[in-house]
């Protein structure tokens, strides 16, 4: 699937709303003539019948959203007949729906937690009569059949009404981090801060605990190593210098036989490279990215602008014209330049116009997301508000170990009057006589630094000031919003992850470089470092809205942390993505917050409430994580959110006599806000029927139709068939389990051709 396709689903979204909120089984002036769907496939399609307890059928078709305020409250409307008995004529007309809602976003399915049908419109049924079918039909819908499709819902989203705002109102950080240029393979070995060595049990080795990358150091000798992939380079000097390896010493054939060391001793003794084949390394000490071009620079037009996309390069790089600057996007920012080489200057609030002409069917679309005033963009922030939440049994809920290296040790929060823990891996807080713990979006509190913590059901003030130059800016964005005596409610946004929100765009981190707390004492120095914004290539992903990282050139650890992980638990390291530390692994696709044991992106309905506690944590949105899990297991989707292949019939008899209105795979039947049903005809549209219907004909323009009813059914026709793109797009992104491969090798996000981080 190419990234025009993924992008062009990721601008709109649609309707299948209360369509999944209608139940399974309608027959009602439908007669469905579905084929037997495969085990995988999940959810009925539509039209469905749903029979009622006071007797007919309704038959509920597709519905077209019109609105969602605030992501909490949605507005659609449904085409729907009702047939009293067997063989009856059918009713034609639709109903209006409002419910309010609740978001999974891991799962990206919508909730109506309650829903009601304020107004409904069918043909030959008297006013009370219509509403004796909806009342019944209100009551009796099931739990299972009220979620959708997030991005069903995204589609049809009016984005023109969703202005994001151009500032920078949490005061995160825009200056550009050091950007290096080849025309050659390379890499780039990120340390945070200056090297940090540690030793090995039972080896003469010690190995750099502040990278991504495998880089040793042989004391006796005085020389370096470092592992890419299979081969093996070494130097002097750990800034320059490095030529092929040859053969490694026989001390790393003697690393422990543990996780840490499995990717290392597998590619032992490695493979042969010669000088001329080998990568540039660049070595940084500060937040850096890295661009590479395969040779110079190659341009390709981007239709309909002035812009030059760089094709060669995983980054993503524009120049404005031959001669022009060029434009570099890099963790939601732009960034400007007169070469590759720089100086570059954040671009962000200055990008040319022709960049929102970008068409959606571009290789690099995915940057529309990151261009303030488009339509992607607007989605992204708006993705970014979605909160998860979750309600925890305050009774039973266990607060994780604290372990401090040496006495708590405190330091003050600038322009607060909180101080925070730094010789920890947890996020605690300072406030008056009082410790506050956020782990993993929960909330303690305990009257000492060392505890013991219970479940906190108040939070004050003071630290939602934290300022985003604090490493711990990220506990603002977790609040709690109810509590009684045995539960406490939290709610968390995606920036607590990662995924802030500035200049009109979703971004990723706050800009700041936090440095990590280092301890030398004992066999291991300590090393807790802190997430950061530069250094993986941070790019966002328009499959699940959130920003995922690439590892290719930054490291085989690239996207998971910072460097190996202290286990206060253990008192050694874990490394790699199979053994990260005391929060478990995850993989490196995913941007990793080590502090606070937090993922910017969660598979397979796996989020940070869903990693720990599972028996005390009772996650907010578990609803979508079965639905999903009964689609994948047995075809019958709770939710019922998915529309497969079919075909159906919806009979009725105008002013012309009995009509048979077929339903096409795509879905064609829909809903007018005047209270008609039409049908999508190749060059127009016919009306089927309902209370005002004119009569039966393919009406070519405007026809019998009046111009808001015209315009609102095309604006529904276009985000139905791009829900259902983007939807299919999810479910294979999904099914390929995100683009995961092995270490070293990131898939970007599950994108082809263009779209892939090649």
């Amino acid at each position: 699937m190419s990234i025009k396709d993924s992008m062009r689903r990721n601008s709109l979204l649609t309707i299948l709303l209360i369509t999944t909120l209608l139940l399974p089984g309608l027959n009602l002036a439908v007669r469905a003539q579905t084929p037997q769907r495969k085990p995988t496939q999940a959810g009925a399609p539509f039209p469905r019948t749903h029979k009622l307890s006071t007797g007919g059928a309704v038959t509920i078709f597709e519905p077209q959203i019109a609105s969602w305020e605030k992501q909490t409250e949605l507005v659609a409307w449904s085409a729907v007949s009702y047939e009293a008995k067997p063989g009856d004529k059918p009713s034609i007309g639709s109903i209006k729906i409002e419910a309010d809602t609740e978001v999974s976003l891991d799962e990206r399915l919508v909730r109506f937690k309650d829903f009601k049908i304020p107004e409904v419109n069918l043909s030959s049924l008297s006013r009370d009569d219509a509403r004796k079918v909806t009342t019944a039909l209100q009551a009796e819908l099931p739990e299972g059949d009220k979620i959708i499709d997030l991005d069903k819902v995204l589609a049809a989203v009016d984005k023109s009404q969703l202005l994001p705002k151009a500032d920078n109102p949490a005061g995160l950080k825009a200056d550009p981090p050091t950007v290096f240029y080849s025309s050659k393979p390379a890499v780039l070995v990120g340390f945070d801060g200056d090297p940090i060595w540690s030793p090995i049990k039972d080896s003469e080795l010690k190995y750099a605990v502040n990278t991504n990358w495998d880089i040793f150091e042989q004391p006796a000798t005085k020389i370096f190593y470092l592992r890419k992939d299979e081969n093996w380079f070494k130097s002097t000097d750990l800034s320059t210098g490095w030529v092929p390896a040859g053969k490694l010493p026989d001390s790393f054939s003697k690393l422990p036989a543990d996780d840490n060391w499995k990717e290392v001793k597998a590619n032992v003794p490695g493979k042969s490279i010669t000088a001329d084949k080998m990568p540039k390394i660049v070595v940084t000490t500060t937040p850096s990215e890295l661009i590479v071009t395969t040779g110079a620079p190659k341009y390709t037009p981007v239709t309909g602008t002035s812009l030059l996309w760089v094709n060669n390069t995983e980054a993503d790089v524009f120049r404005n014209g031959a001669a022009g600057l060029f434009y570099y996007l890099v963790a939601g920012r732009w960034f400007s330049g007169p070469s590759l080489d720089g100086p570059w200057t954040f671009a962000t609030p200055d990008l040319p116009g022709d960049f929102k002409s970008i068409p959606v069917e571009h290789p690099r679309s995915r940057v529309l997301a990151s261009i303030p005033g488009t339509d992607q963009a607007t989605e992204a922030v708006l993705q970014a508000t979605i909160p998860t939440t979750a309600t925890v049994d305050r009774t039973q809920l266990k607060a994780p170990e604290v372990i401090y290296q040496g006495e708590p040790e405190f330091q003050p929060i600038k322009d607060t009057a909180l101080w925070q823990a730094v010789n920890t891996d947890k996020q605690i807080i300072k406030f008056g006589e009082q410790y506050y713990m956020c782990y993993q979006a929960v909330w303690f509190l305990a009257q000492t630094p060392k505890g013991p913590w219970t479940v906190a059901s108040e939070i004050p003030a003071e630290i939602y000031k934290i300022p985003a130059s604090s490493p711990v800016h990220n506990v603002t964005y977790v609040t709690i919003t109810a509590s009684s005596p045995t539960y406490v409610s939290y709610r968390y946004y995606p920036a607590y992850t990662g995924m802030m929100v500035a200049w009109g765009c979703a971004v990723w981190g706050t800009g700041w470089y936090y440095r990590p707390y280092v301890w030398y004492a004992g066999f291991y120095p300590i090393y807790y470092p802190y997430y950061r914004t530069y250094g993986y290539a941070a790019w966002y992903n328009p499959y699940i809205g959130v920003y995922g990282r690439g590892a290719l050139a930054y490291g085989p650890y690239g996207g998971v942390g910072f460097g190996a992980i202290y286990n206060p638990r253990t008192g050694v390291y874990a490394r790699g993505v199979t053994a990260y530390g005391p929060y478990g692994s995850r993989t490196f696709a995913q941007a990793y917050n080590p502090r606070t044991g937090t993922y910017a992106q969660t598979r397979q309905g796996s989020n940070i409430y869903g990693n720990w506690g599972s028996s005390y944590v009772q996650r907010g949105d578990s609803w979508a994580q079965t639905g999903r899990a009964s689609s994948n297991i047995t075809g019958n989707s709770v939710a019922g959110v998915r529309t497969s292949s079919g075909a159906a019939a919806v009979t009725g008899k105008g002013q012309n006599g009995r009509t048979t209105v077929a339903k096409s795979n795509s879905g064609d039947i829909y809903a007018g806000h005047n209270g008609n049903v039409y049908k999508k005809t190749g060059d127009g549209w016919s009306s089927v029927g309902g209370a005002n219907a004119s009569p039966t004909g393919t009406q070519k323009g405007l026809g019998g139709i009046d111009s808001s009813t015209y315009n609102q059914l095309n604006r529904d026709s276009r985000a139905r068939s791009e829900g259902a793109m983007r939807t299919q797009t999810y479910n294979n992104y999904r099914s390929s389990m995100g683009g995961r491969t092995t270490a070293g090798s990131y898939r970007g996000g599950g994108f082809s051709r263009g779209g892939r981080r090649r």
